[in-house]
């Protein structure tokens, strides 16, 4: 009987965390998947993206001068 306490006790807590992660997906629809971006989003991004690697090699080129 002392044994089957312990046994409970032991496996209440990952169950009960278990049962939590079940409630909590359920009740938030589950995983939804990332909208996928707008072509206009891109470019804006990709433009961005060219402003920052002209920046580094701009910071670069000055650090090698003597």
């Amino acid at each position: 009987m002392e044994q089957l306490l312990y046994s409970v006790a032991i496996l209440a807590c990952p169950v009960g965390m278990g049962l939590m992660m079940f409630f909590t997906m359920r009740r938030s629809g589950g995983h939804k998947p990332a909208q996928p971006a707008n072509a206009q989003e891109l470019a804006s991004l990709r433009a961005e993206l060219d402003q920052l690697k002209a920046a580094q090699s701009d910071a670069a080129a000055r650090s090698n001068l003597p």
